[in-house]
């Protein structure tokens, strides 16, 4: 086993615990070009190390009242069929085309984020709040159907990109739970690590079942042992450090790594 995969596995952690979700994103670049995993057996290993660090991670959150279960479970079983049909597609896709594509993806997500960083109020009115009622009951029958159009069109979103890329998606689940279904900031950081661990799941159960891609046993626990440590430290800081600083700070290394990625996979698609 590399004598990277644990100082990587605590950097990774540390930013999904900090960032609640987002921080997953550099787990399939590490593994590529720092240990030397195939792209496609990459984005495996990577959806089993995020499922499980973002379970654990879970635990403090849910302790300090800051996940709300059934809403993160609906959030992740909108997704199944996006997750399905995002692993189905990666594994006809060619690998520098995927790498090409996750650079793409990470400049999206330092765009979001940023912007994310600079909306200070946008807080969310929270789940509670009377004036923000549920999207769907059925006794009474009410539907607020243009936010549940939102749910649904943005879960099965993060679904695809799930199965496609090997990530777990916190960057578009933050927004998507503080817009759609008004959670405040700390609960949709909170819940998103649910949906990721539902995402993740889903992803590498039709991964595993459609194209049985090996995985390097030894590498994949050392990193998720590793990053369930460091999300863990993650948790505590982001409660000590200013959210705008660690966001901004995180985007920055976003577009290094992407501008790295592109450059690795742009000459061998064009060559």
């Amino acid at each position: 086993m590399s004598p990277l995969v644990l100082p990587l596995g605590l950097l990774i952690g540390l930013s999904l615990g900090a960032l609640g979700g987002g921080g997953s994103i550099l787990t399939v670049p590490a593994l590529v070009y720092l240990l030397g995993e195939d792209p496609r057996q990459a984005t495996t290993s990577s959806l089993l190390i995020v499922g499980v660090t973002a379970l654990i991670a879970l635990v403090p959150h849910a302790r300090a009242g800051r996940v709300r279960v059934g809403r993160g479970l609906m959030f992740g079983a909108l997704g199944t069929a996006g997750s399905f049909a995002g692993s189905a597609l990666a594994a006809r896709v060619d690998l520098q085309v995927l790498l090409t594509a996750f650079a793409g993806l990470m400049l999206v997500v330092a765009t979001l984020m940023i912007r994310r960083s600079l909306r200070r109020g946008a807080a969310g009115a929270g789940p509670d709040d009377p004036s923000v009622g549920p999207v769907l009951t059925f006794r009474p029958f009410d539907c607020a159907c243009p936010r549940l159009a939102k749910v649904v069109v943005t879960a099965s979103a993060v679904g695809l990109l799930t199965g496609f890329f090997g990530v777990g998606g916190g960057f578009v689940v933050v927004p998507a739970l503080v817009l759609a279904l008004s959670f405040p900031m700390p609960v949709a950081v909170g819940t998103s690590l649910l949906v990721i661990a539902v995402n993740s799941a889903t992803a590498l159960t039709a991964r595993v079942t459609t194209t049985g891609t090996h995985l390097d046993g030894p590498l994949v626990v050392g990193f998720t042992l590793a990053a369930v440590a460091g999300s863990l430290v993650g948790g505590r800081l982001a409660s000590r450090l200013r959210p705008v600083v660690l966001t901004r700070t995180f985007a920055v290394l976003l577009v290094l790594v992407a501008g790295y990625t592109a450059t690795r996979s742009l000459p061998a698609l064009t060559g």
